[in-house]
């Protein structure tokens, strides 16, 4: 097969590009340039997509003696990853950057552009497994080394996307085993740091950032019934499970420390209230994609009788990248509408189908904009971006 093999700079993703090479698929790889002013260099592990991480990878194709590109999706960047991440915080969302990377850019943009060229598939050093059955589907599944798994940020694949995906380190037991075998390589990376935190924001003050992007309103930060508690400088600098920085001029009745349960960005409220109600037994969201067959077709539950939705079917939801799975009843239903004060573009769009997700124990700290993948055992199943969440904890026992 010709495969692009997309170079980040890091050693997971050269090692990825050299065992495609070893299994005889004619290899070209390819660093994507995703901002016009990179930072010359990285500042420890903090960042990606530098000058140095483009030459990194440039010195891995050299050492395997395939061809290199740089390809500029800098603009495509910025618009599908920056401008939707400030917009979803300024209508009080929580997102998360790297699936809306590997959605709209490495297995959208790139894969896009791959299949134009006559690639037959991409190649990442992502730490997730591809199974394929007796039928021919492909599927999902976590990598064998859990530390590392990715399947959860590569949940936003579609069945198509999944069709074109090559994940080289899946079966690895371990990172450790990936250094090691870079370094028999000679591979200049082998012991390079993994890249953590936001890849545009390397120092990690997300607020800071923000700050610059989305000009702060002064409003109230209120109760779960609505009584005003205290005061804040921009609602978008809050994310639901806060605790520091409220600044509460009314302490709570019970003396107990408050914590963010909801940012309202049309009425510019923060909501606070004690940290049982940040407990969630319920989320929803519309936006939903299925990697691989979707669950009707896996004979996991049926379309029922009326014709608009699915019957519960189990599964586990898993709303963070490095979060335990729990166990769960999951269903597709026609989209409910949008509760009052709801951000723009959350649930009631018309003619969507809405995956509700009800959790066997409550989730904590569930915001709007995050992600939720489910999975049926080690397969992930699909995703949707969360719209609404309910809480266990009714208003009135608090």
């Amino acid at each position: 097969m010709r495969v692009l093999a997309a170079m980040s700079g890091g050693v997971d993703s050269a090692v990825a590009a050299a065992r495609a090479v070893d299994a005889g698929h004619d290899v070209v790889g390819v660093h994507l340039a995703l901002s016009r002013m990179p930072g010359t260099l990285r500042t420890g592990s903090r960042g990606c997509c530098t000058i140095e991480d483009s030459l990194d990878a440039r010195r891995a194709a050299d050492l395997l003696g395939i061809p290199f590109y740089v390809w500029d999706f800098s603009e495509r960047f910025r618009a599908d990853v920056v401008d939707d991440f400030i917009a979803e915080y300024a209508a009080g969302r929580t997102p998360n950057p790297c699936m809306r990377c590997n959605e709209r850019i490495k297995f959208a943009a790139v894969l896009e552009k791959a299949l134009a060229l006559g690639f037959d598939a991409v190649a990442t050093g992502h730490y997730a497994h591809i199974v394929t059955d007796e039928q021919g589907n492909r599927e999902l599944h976590r990598a064998s080394d859990e530390a590392k798994d990715q399947s959860y940020v590569l949940g936003v694949l579609t069945t198509e996307q999944l069709a074109h995906a090559m994940f080289p380190l899946g079966t690895t037991p371990s990172k450790a085993v990936v250094r090691a075998e870079a370094a028999a390589r000679g591979l200049t990376v082998a012991q390079k740091p993994d890249s953590h935190d936001i890849c545009f924001i390397p120092d990690g003050d997300t607020r800071g950032w923000l700050a610059g992007r989305i000009e702060p309103q002064h409003g109230s930060i209120v109760d779960r019934a609505g009584i005003p508690v205290g005061e804040h400088d921009g609602a978008t600098s809050f994310t639901v499970g806060q605790r520091r920085g409220l600044n509460l001029g009314v302490p709570a009745p019970d003396g107990r420390p408050r914590f963010v349960l909801e940012v309202r960005p049309r009425t510019n409220e923060v909501v606070v209230g004690p940290k049982e109600a940040l407990a969630i037994r319920e989320l929803a969201g519309a936006r939903v994609s299925w990697a691989g067959l979707d669950p009707v077709a896996s004979g996991l539950t049926r379309v029922t009788a009326e014709g608009d939705a699915w019957a519960p079917f189990p599964c586990e939801v898993q709303v963070r990248a490095h979060a335990d799975p729990v166990a769960a009843t999951a269903r597709l239903a026609p989209s409910a509408p949008p509760a009052p004060g709801a951000a723009p573009g959350a649930a009631g769009a018309a003619g969507a189908a809405e995956l509700v997700v009800e959790v066997d124990e409550p989730l904590f700290g569930v915001a709007p904009g995050q992600t939720a993948v489910l999975y049926s055992g080690t397969r992930v199943l699909g995703q949707c971006t969360i719209d609404r969440t309910v809480s266990a904890v009714p208003a009135t026992a608090s």
